[in-house]
């Protein structure tokens, strides 16, 4: 795809330097039947029951479900089950004290009563499209548009090799996905994710980008390795104005072994997005224990250096789908609370761990939301799928400052929670009453903001004030561009998968044969879900050549030459974007 020629960069032989020398082993604990047998009997039932706790599994080889028991031991949560191929036992959350903390902010209500399959969903996870037990509606809508890519990634599970069917869904079946997702009531999806294999590898993409917002999609995300944005600056420019309002990108470390996808190229990818003016940068990392979690910390710093374009990092630890064996499991496996202990401890404490909360809480801000301005929008995750905070910028003491060190973040949402029931009693009194409640929210916040901690030469009160006041798109686009978004999510695999979790998922993939489906389905039972609908709506190789005579795998690879490489090494666009940088985390 580009006229650069050299070796492909798969990142294995990366890989294989970097795992060379492990700095840490997770040691698994070991339990007999019997005592797995009792465990299960006293355990809780019930979403976020106190641990033990009783769930259920997935098994990675018979795939039943299975009894699960999540349980603590040694200050850390586990996951076990027992399989036809034995007892299994997996780390599901390394800090249990929070995963106490985030339990708390559980949001239970079920807001979803449409599903488009008929059956009740007794057989989760493989009855999935969504049933109507699901509990949680779309927040964000994945639709894959190609599972050809321009890398070969040695973790990726999904792209097509050479020689096997190509699935590109057509423009109808695109428009037919987006329409489902808006169906869903109360809420339809509003957030819409392009995704692959590489997008941008679609000649097809500003229609297809055009079409989501014809459909009422206020956010297109864009998903991507960003290798075409980097040589391409006017694609940049028509994706922006097609609509992408964030490139999603994969971002996984500081050095070429660590992040040997676009390491060199990313400096062009972000000097293409600031001359189009857009759209926002959220860094994806792909993290995975021994090999490029030591980078997390540095990762946030290198975000806020570059907080004109990149909105957020959202770190993604490692699933570890398909078959792997326990000692890989323990070499590779890092959960949200592990990667909020390297954070805490590569920032210096700048951000720690109380300055995180779980997804759901926002379910709980949402809920003032709908009985202020009757707009229906909730996160209605399971606790432990994602953890998130803000961090701002002090430009003039060069410092960076997490939103929950000078605002009382639990403080105001239990005040909107009673906000929220006043509100509701007030509806039969009038819009008066009701206006009036809303000005006593806003005029009482001042009482959970502490002037003194928050950011210099920056209103950050009044940036909070207009997101909370208008609640719209707008509002809070203005507030990202001044902070930077942290995020976290843990996508499942077979060896710590758990129901409850899959139940509340708010991240789903249409499929062109009408179902909508959990991340965390379509992702770990492939062959019912992901591999076997693309099979149905793929091209076999012989077709698709004959479709696109020009075509050649070989095109569609990124090559990066040592010439470029030497290149970017001695510009000065490389050492504005990677060495004269600020350290906002040193002591």
């Amino acid at each position: 795809m580009t006229e650069n020629v050299g070796e492909i960069p798969s990142g294995e032989k990366e890989f294989e330097t970097l795992t060379r020398r492990m700095r840490e082993i997770i040691e698994f604990p070991e339990i007999t039947e019997e005592e797995f047998e009792k465990m299960l009997r006293s355990a809780s039932r019930g979403y976020g029951g106190s641990l033990p706790h009783r769930t259920y599994s997935l098994c990675p080889e018979s795939r039943r479900v299975v009894p699960a028991v999540v349980w603590e031991k040694d200050g850390m949560v586990w996951i076990t089950k027992k399989c036809p191929e034995g007892m299994i036992t997996d780390l599901y959350y390394e800090d249990v004290e929070l995963y106490y903390r985030f339990s708390k902010w559980k949001f239970e209500e079920k807001k979803l009563f449409s599903a488009n399959v008929e059956n009740t969903g007794a057989n989760c996870p493989f009855d999935c499209g969504l049933c109507p037990r699901h509990r949680s509606h779309t927040s964000l809508l994945n639709i894959v548009l190609t599972n050809r890519c321009n890398l070969n990634c040695w973790y990726c599970f999904f792209y097509a090799r050479e020689g096997e069917p190509i699935y590109e869904p057509i423009l109808e079946q695109i428009r037919m996905m987006l329409r489902n997702a808006k169906k869903e009531h109360p809420i339809g999806a509003n957030a819409v994710q392009f995704t692959g294999g590489e997008p941008t590898l679609r000649d097809d993409l500003i229609e297809i980008i055009k079409i989501a917002k014809e459909e009422g999609y206020d956010h297109v995300q864009l998903n991507t390795d960003g290798i075409r944005l980097a040589f391409e600056p006017e694609l940049v420019k028509k994706i922006r104005e097609a609509g992408v309002n964030t490139l999603y990108l994969s971002y996984d470390g500081m050095t070429p072994q660590t992040n040997w996808k676009n390491h060199w190229e990313i400096p062009l990818i972000f000097e293409n997005v600031r001359k189009a003016g857009g759209p926002g940068i959220v860094l994806v990392p792909t993290l995975i224990r021994n090999v490029n979690d030591h980078e997390a910390g540095a990762i946030i710093n290198f975000g806020l250096n570059h907080l004109d374009i990149v909105r957020g990092v959202n770190f993604q630890p490692i699933s570890l789908v398909g078959r792997v064996p326990k000692k890989e499991r323990q070499r590779f496996r890092i959960t949200i609370a592990g990667a909020i202990k390297k954070i805490e401890e590569q920032t210096n404490g700048v951000i720690a761990r109380e300055d995180w909360y779980p997804i759901p809480i926002a379910g709980h801000i949402a809920r003032f939301f709908e009985v202020f301005t009757g707009k229906k929008y909730y996160m209605t995750s399971h606790f432990a799928c994602g953890a998130a905070t803000y961090v701002f910028l002090d430009k003039e003491e060069k410092k960076a400052i997490p939103l929950p060190r000078f605002i009382d973040v639990e403080g105001f949402v239990e005040f909107l929670l009673e906000k929220a029931e006043e509100i509701e009693k007030a509806r039969f009194k009038g819009l008066a009453k009701l206006k009036a409640i809303g000005e006593t929210v806003f005029l009482k916040f001042k009482q959970f903001y502490d002037e003194k901690y928050a950011p210099k030469g920056l209103d950050v009160l009044g940036l909070i004030k207009n997101a909370f006041m208008y609640g719209n798109y707008d509002a809070l686009g203005k507030f990202h561009t001044r902070t930077l978004f942290l995020g976290m999510m843990h996508f499942m695999d077979e060896y710590n998968y758990d129901v409850e979790r899959v139940e509340r998922c708010v991240i789903h993939y249409a499929m062109p044969d009408g179902r909508i489906v959990p991340f965390c389905t379509f992702n770990v039972i492939p062959e019912i879900y992901r591999d076997k609908v693309q099979r149905q709506f793929s091209y076999s190789w012989e077709e698709w050549k004959k479709l696109h005579p020009d075509w050649d795998y070989a095109k569609d690879k990124y090559v990066r030459t040592k010439e470029f490489v030497e290149k970017m090494k001695k510009s000065e666009l490389y050492r504005k974007t990677y060495i004269d940088i600020e350290n906002y985390f040193a002591r």
